[in-house]
């Protein structure tokens, strides 16, 4: 841990010993501290990217499949404002549809376009084959503009982990105390690591937390590969994998108040830089939009779901409805 992080955590270090946490506990929870850039589009840090804009691909690359929403320019992000292994240069394109699938589909993508490669532009609603209008207004209200970077600091918000073999979920591994830290953390995060919109690497987020949303996304990928809709190998063990990036998207997108996008790849894949092959997760709720709000997303994405799977494809909020 460098010293400014180990300063920035330092709020954190002291409500939890206050709380009467252990002090080696905190320690240990400390030590799990990841580095990650904040990407908003207000502050005074550098412009590292943008929400939406044109979509530039090299000709080579077909019409990705989800929405676009954003582009992030490597070079420009500090070299320190990470730990992951990213390339130098170059761009990364996020792509994402905010709705849960069954286990076998990812919801997104990423594509890498390295510097001085030739872009042509493409028509940003492609992925809308069968222009769906609730599908066209929900991108309509994807956020635009510059990104700006802060360098932060994440720690897990998540504080179990799945029993192998066996049902159930216990404490993260060392850590007995891991939900009293989360829960020190979430109180504490605002003050100390204000978190954006969009983030690259560090931790991933969602509404509804309990075991680490990376174990679930590499869950997911195992699957798609294992029903021949992932190209291999895939790895079962999450210490494999790590997160890219997440955005939460219902920060900006009506009637997706709790939607969170999870970029993933496997360690050895990342380094390779072989970003197509990141899986794309979602966690999505419609039930925790508040109200009669709710309730109207609710019957509209079951006549939503009827359409759709009687068409070409099915992308339903629950995975039983395909």
């Amino acid at each position: 841990m460098t010293p400014e992080i180990w300063d920035l955590l330092r709020p954190f270090r002291d409500e939890a010993i206050a709380r009467g946490i252990p002090v080696d506990d905190v320690e240990r929870g400390l030590d799990t501290a990841r580095p990650c850039a904040a990407l908003t589009r207000d502050g005074d840090g550098p412009v590292v990217g943008r929400f939406g804009g044109p979509l530039l691909l090299p000709a080579d690359v077909p019409d990705p499949a989800h929405p676009f929403v954003a582009s992030v320019d490597l070079a420009a992000v500090p070299a320190d404002a990470t730990d992951l292994l990213l390339s130098p240069d170059g761009d990364l394109l996020l792509f994402a549809f905010p709705e849960t699938a069954d286990d076998y589909d990812t919801m997104g993508s990423v594509v890498y376009v390295p510097v001085g490669t030739a872009v042509t532009e493409r028509d940003r609603n492609a992925w809308n084959a069968f222009d769906f209008e609730d599908e066209e207004a929900m991108f309509e209200a994807f956020p635009q503009g510059p990104l700006r970077a802060t360098t932060s600091v994440s720690l897990p918000f998540h504080h179990a982990v799945e029993f192998l073999g066996e049902p159930g979920s216990g404490p993260l591994p060392g850590h007995p105390r891991a939900e009293e830290l989360v829960e020190v953390w979430n109180s504490a995060q605002d003050a100390i690591a204000p978190a954006g919109p969009l983030q690259i690497g560090g931790y991933a987020w969602e509404e509804a937390i309990h075991t680490d949303p990376v174990a679930i996304a590499a869950f997911r990928a195992v699957k798609a590969a294992e029903a021949g809709r992932w190209d291999g190998p895939v790895s079962g063990d999450v210490s494999d994998w790590v997160l890219l990036a997440d955005w939460q998207a219902g920060m900006d997108v009506q009637g997706w108040e709790s939607a969170t996008v999870h970029w993933v790849i496997q360690r050895e894949d990342l380094a390779a830089r072989r970003f197509d092959r990141a899986f794309t997760s979602v966690f999505w709720n419609p039930s925790f939009v508040p109200g009669q709000l709710g309730l109207l997303l609710v019957s509209q994405q079951v006549t939503l779901r009827s359409a759709r799977a009687s068409g070409s494809g099915c992308r339903a909020v629950w995975a039983a409805d395909c």
